[in-house]
């Protein structure tokens, strides 16, 4: 069972486990359009294989017929965006750590063999040493954050209290198509993509270690695949680190784009919010996992750009974005 398999990364992980020849049950979020999310646009091939589920995190009894046959759970349904945590944190507890604890309680009462929880590189907050180890504090700078400090701990307390066979896989940041545009590289492409010269943007400063969504989705099928996680925590990164700023530059040159960047104080968090730095530490993935970025270092930033530029280029997949501002 993948949990939100309808959104941006579970869509692509769910389709990987397809082709490779699982038996996947996506877990997608009920609503009155029956859509699937991302999974609406899979390939047919891709759709005909798959027992969607549709339910809310939320419900623990949901959540446990949904997973009642399953081997595995991987668990990435969760509220990640950081603006809207400030106004409505109490979504984010109902969600990130509710959801969470609904997950491995169902997957203690039926026996699964193999949880992966999905954690954010949010949790450690501006990174007081880099590259960042799994060993790093953790400090919740935004309700958001907080909430996933709260889920990995409830999920890991699980493993300690009862056994359950959880690993936490820590992605830092992942970008590539199907990214919604309220993230920082669509936000950047779809304004370019526009028409405009001049967009709008945050904090320009900060540093973050981005990762293409295939090397996430390795990730994650590495820790199904790997016995050596159990009980562990693991980031999943690129260990390369880049401003925002630099970041805007490269897609700008990529775009054959000349731009003038408007610091937008909507997009700005609060001061003691922004997480100024992050960069992985990525050799605990090799060593227990096996796992590497395929798209590493600067060159690697440059491919998966690409790849992500010419996606959102194709009008058949920028008409399914707003054309405005996202925060």
């Amino acid at each position: 069972m993948v949990t939100g398999a309808d959104g941006f990364i579970g869509s692509h992980l769910t389709e990987t486990l397809v082709r490779q020849g699982y038996e996947v049950r996506p877990f997608v979020f009920y609503n009155s359009f029956n859509s699937w999310g991302w999974l609406d646009q899979a390939p047919e091939e891709i759709r005909k294989n798959l027992d969607v589920f549709a339910g809310d995190i939320r419900d623990p009894h949901g959540v446990r017929t949904a997973m009642k046959g399953c081997g595995s759970v991987l668990h990435l349904a969760a509220l990640i965006g950081i603006p809207y945590s400030y106004h409505s944190p109490d979504t984010y507890v109902d969600t990130n750590i509710r959801g969470t604890l609904n997950i491995v309680q169902a997957a203690r009462e039926e026996g699964v063999e193999k949880v992966i929880h999905t954690s954010t590189s949010e949790v450690y907050g501006t990174a007081r040493f880099v590259p960042i180890t799994e060993e790093h504090p953790l400090h919740g700078q935004s309700p958001y954050s907080a909430s996933k400090i709260g889920a990995d701990q409830i999920a890991l307390s699980f493993y300690s209290s009862f056994g359950t066979p959880v690993t936490v896989v820590r992605p830092f940041n992942t970008y590539g198509p199907r990214q919604s545009a309220r993230a920082v590289i669509p936000t950047i492409i779809t304004q370019i993509a526009a028409g405009r010269e001049e967009i709008r943007l945050g904090s320009l400063h900060p540093t973050r270690d981005f990762n293409f969504v295939s090397d996430t989705v390795g990730g994650f099928i590495a820790a199904l695949n790997s016995n050596a996680g159990t009980g562990e925590v693991v980031n999943i990164g690129s260990n390369f680190e880049i401003s925002i700023g630099e970041t805007v530059d490269m897609i700008a040159q990529l775009m054959g784009a000349k731009l003038k960047v408007v610091s937008d104080d909507v997009r700005i968090r609060p001061e003691k919010s922004e997480v100024e730095r992050l960069w992985a530490d990525n050799a605990k993935a090799e060593r227990l996992l096996g796992w590497s970025p395929a798209y590493a270092g600067k060159e690697g930033l440059r491919r998966g750009l690409e790849e992500t530029i010419q996606w959102f280029k194709d009008p058949a997949n920028l008409s399914r974005y707003k054309m405005q501002y996202n925060v």
